[in-house]
């Protein structure tokens, strides 16, 4: 039960409402018993009479009104009570609710990236939506109907107990069966909605997909394919809704029989009772109208366990995230500083993802104010470098060090404030073009994001469109070519003055002006920075102070321009393919 558990410690500030709503679901029921108490009184003393010690039989009209009025005031009393409980519990299940999905997405955007390379979008997002509806669900109305249907028939049972034990035996005779029924049902349905939950992520996650990949899909001419795939997976939460609603169906008629039998019960015994005289008409008035005291909760047992297994269901998946601890996190006493040189060190470095080793024993030393320019084939671990500083991930060996400070013994934070990175791989948000280019600096002047946008060269097309800077830029900058959109995240990335840059692929989709163009206020830069690019082109990196490549997670070759090229490596035959036909010819520094 720790599901519940859980469902109540994040009730938190809401608990005395919440434990007033569920006092009002035990109050409700139990009044039920008062009006076929009352109509009982009415059958025997108004409409039947009572037999005096004359043996005359007496009747009392004068009861009637008083009688009614009580009825009335009784229906109304209960039903302000109904919907104050109903009100306070939804009330309740939407705080808490909003307290859950708030805790969630902090630890979302605290994990690190391994918890994202593990898990699927399309899972997380039907944890924040399906499983979290689920779980409000079952605050404002499942919990409280299991209280109202375990009162009501508790309340069922001292009322016809206390007007005849036998009549009640009788009626309870088939309750032993209902309740092995129900407990076979419950531990057979459990695993089917886990199932489910499963194939409706497998949906959400081929939608999201798609609507991520459109374009990819349309430029394979992919659409009936996709189509097909989304088919089959709609078809298969389809067909496990229909498979647990079925078999739902398979066990329910049980129920509704043994509920309808009740009345059959009630009718049959109870006339012979009064036969006999062991029952008053009035008596059996009030509990032939008292008989879906019993009945109810016996018909709906088996849909509210249904409702309680699939909140179960969705719970534990909503849980696995609630307390999913990040790997990377700041020490207590992590190393902070208002200001980062940026002098970056890599110590005989050895990061694995998984099995496959990415970096083995890489070594160097950037210094504050230098350049850095890494290349290499696709997949030699370039990027890898970059996310090692920024901590996105924790080396299995050595350390990375930054001003002399092992980025493990940074705040994450401090450490990460410091450093603008921009890559190939643009995402914008669904913001003005000035709210991407401010979004490290919101207070940033309107002049501020204009210069760096300008520095960026993406000052005149942001002013060519409709609103200017006022324009809003769609998920992921669609409507924005690649180069367009690299130059905002370029414009984003110098917005907070770094003191280190990482440029990664940046201008790869830019023309060869437009890079010199950048490259050139790169250069002058008003502002202390150490930068490092990872590229392809040499046009890009043929300036630095450094420039490495790697090969198989080693250090192929490292040096400057003029010494790389005079070691007919790598270095060397890129830049002849991308200068063919031209001396190979050092290029002079300035």
């Amino acid at each position: 039960m720790f599901q519940i558990q859980w469902v109540w410690h994040n009730i938190g500030k809401q608990k005395k409402q919440y434990v007033f709503a569920l006092i009002l679901s035990l109050i409700f029921p139990a009044m039920s018993v008062i009006n076929p108490r009352i109509t009982q009184a009415i059958i025997d003393n108004v409409v039947v009479g009572v037999t005096n010690s004359a043996g005359e039989t007496v009747k009392r009209p004068e009861m009637l009104i008083p009688l009614v009025v009580a009825m009335c005031i009784i229906t109304l009393v209960r039903t302000v009570i109904g919907y104050t409980m109903i009100i306070l519990c939804n009330n309740v299940s939407q705080w808490t609710i909003q307290n859950i999905r708030e805790k969630i997405y902090d630890n979302l955007q605290a994990n690190d990236m391994d918890f994202y390379d593990h898990n699927r979008t399309g899972d997380l997002m039907t944890r924040l939506t399906g499983d979290m509806d689920m779980v409000r669900f079952s605050i404002a109305d499942i919990f409280r109907m299991l209280i109202n249907a375990f009162v009501v028939f508790t309340v069922g049972i001292v009322y016809f107990f206390s007007t005849d034990w036998l009549f009640t035996l009788i009626l309870l005779a088939i309750t032993p069966f209902i309740l092995v029924a129900t407990v076979f049902y419950s531990k057979k349905v459990k695993p089917l909605y886990v199932g489910l939950r499963e194939k409706l992520t497998q949906l959400n996650t081929a939608a999201q997909e798609n609507i991520s990949g459109n374009k990819g899909i349309k430029a394979f001419a992919r659409e009936d394919y996709e189509i097909s795939k989304f088919d089959e997976k709609n078809k298969a939460y389809r067909d496990g809704n229909v498979f647990v609603n079925l078999y739902w169906l398979k066990f329910s008629p049980y129920l509704e029989m043994a509920a309808n039998s009740m009345t059959i019960i009630t009718a049959v015994v109870g006339g012979l009772f009064i036969i006999n005289g062991r029952l008053t008409a009035g008596e059996l008035m009030g509990l032939s109208g008292f008989t879906w005291a019993l009945a109810d909760p016996v018909r709906t047992l088996g849909m509210h366990l249904n409702d309680l297994q699939r909140f179960f269901a969705s719970a534990n998946k909503v849980i696995e995230v609630y307390y999913q601890a990040p790997a990377i996190q700041s020490k207590d006493n992590a190393y902070s500083s208002e200001k980062m040189d940026a002098d970056i060190e890599f110590k005989d470095v050895t990061f694995r993802f998984g099995k496959h080793t990415v970096l083995d024993h890489v070594s160097f030393h950037l210094k504050k104010g230098e350049t850095l320019a890494i290349m290499g084939a696709t997949g030699c671990g370039k990027t890898t470098i970059a996310n090692l500083i920024l901590r996105f991930y924790d080396v299995q060996e050595g350390a990375v060090l930054v001003d002399g400070v092992n980025v493990k013994d940074w705040d994450l934070h401090a450490l990460r404030k410091h450093i603008g990175m921009a890559t190939q791989d643009v995402f914008l948000f669904s913001d003005t073009a000035e709210g991407n280019v401010c979004y490290g600096e919101p207070e940033m002047s309107e002049e501020e994001v204009h210069r760096f946008a300008k520095i960026a060269d993406a000052d005149e097309f942001i002013k060519k469109m409709t609103e200017g800077y006022d324009t809003i830029i769609g998920e992921r900058g669609v409507g924005l070519s690649g180069g367009q959109k690299q130059r905002i995240a370029l414009a984003r990335a110098l917005a907070i003055r770094p003191s280190l840059l990482i440029l990664d692929d940046t201008t790869s989709a830019v023309d060869m002006e437009t890079e010199k163009y950048i490259q050139g206020q790169l250069d002058q830069l008003d502002f202390d920075c150490t930068r490092i690019i990872i590229a392809q082109r040499i046009s890009s990196v043929r300036k630095a102070d450094q420039i490495i490549v790697l090969d198989n997670a080693k250090i192929a070759e490292m040096g400057t321009h003029e010494q790389l090229l005079q070691n007919n490596g790598y270095y060397s035959e890129v830049y002849k393919i991308q200068n063919s036909g031209m001396d190979l010819q050092p290029v002079a520094q300035g």
